[in-house]
């Protein structure tokens, strides 16, 4: 994988990964369209530690009230221990029982995650039918929850429909969203939690998979310049869309969204059969 290519491909994976819009189905059709192949689930594993790298800075304070308040929180604290109803240590529980889903499928599937389930067929079917099924819970979905009111089960059920997000064309944001709309949270409590709960999947993802490939037998092989490059380049552009699409929520609708996954959906599956596109990937190094 040459810079340009590195460059173009961590804009999308920027602009895409905090979007109900799956960034690794962007991600899987950008490089068919430049030509230079499907890079694996590793590759977008480890440019996603950009874009979550974001997400920390962003939510910085937030994330060490919660860190800190959790911890101290914890049975062997003695002085000054802080009640488990606090709201962020409550959060910080939520966020963890909705990590196990997506650590646990993610374990377990990890063979088709990295072949079968990137089948360009299966993700014009995903960005279709989940894309309807956000438009749908946006406008029937109760808007009246805060994070506060999160219950044991909601926690998990939010895990389970970030876990589909192992499926290119679900959407880590959009699956995550959907499920809180529908069990009636406000759209910045949704999206809010959805960035809080995709933290300690991706960093973990990313590490791993950045472990996997480096002490594999591709690991001479890899590319790592145009990788970090796309890395940065992710970090920067995701920032900025985390700025813009968090005062989006507050005011307006996921509308614009669902259309747009209809409508990528009918333009893959149209470039799908005029042969532009290929089906199932076709691997490279990174």
């Amino acid at each position: 994988m040459d810079y340009f290519s590195a460059i173009i491909l961590g804009i999308v994976q920027g602009l895409t990964e905090f979007l109900p819009v799956s960034s690794s189905a962007h991600i899987r059709v950008s490089t068919d369209l430049l030509g230079i192949g499907d890079p694996g689930s590793g590759f977008t594993a480890i440019i996603q530690i950009g874009t979550e790298i974001a997400v920390l800075i962003y939510f910085w304070h937030d994330i060490v009230e919660i860190l800190t308040k959790w911890w101290r929180s914890l049975p062997w604290i003695k002085v000054n221990r802080i009640p488990s109803s606090d709201p962020h240590v409550r959060l910080g529980w939520m966020i963890i029982v909705g990590s196990l889903p997506i650590g646990i499928f993610g374990l377990l599937l990890e063979d088709w995650i990295d072949s079968s389930f990137r089948n360009l067929w299966i993700t014009v079917f995903t960005l279709a039918f989940f894309g309807l099924l956000l438009g749908v819970a946006d406008i029937y979905g109760r808007r009246e929850r805060s994070l506060e009111q999160m219950t044991w089960l909601q926690a998990i059920l939010y895990g389970l429909a970030q876990a589909l997000a192992l499926i290119p064309g679900v959407s880590r944001s959009g699956g995550t969203i959907t499920a809180g709309r529908l069990m009636g949270f406000t759209r910045p409590a949704a999206a809010r939690y959805s960035f809080l709960l995709a933290m300690p999947a991706i960093f973990a993802s990313g590490l791993y998979k950045t472990y996997d490939v480096f002490t594999g037998p591709e690991g001479a092989a890899v590319a790592w310049g145009p990788t970090l490059v796309a890395t940065l380049v992710c970090f920067v552009v995701g920032y900025a869309v985390i700025v813009w699409f968090l005062k989006l929520v507050s005011t307006r609708s996921f509308m614009p969204f669902v259309i747009y996954r209809v409508a990528l959906a009918a333009a893959i599956a149209v470039l799908l059969l005029a042969d532009v596109l290929h089906a199932d990937a076709i691997a490279v190094a990174l």
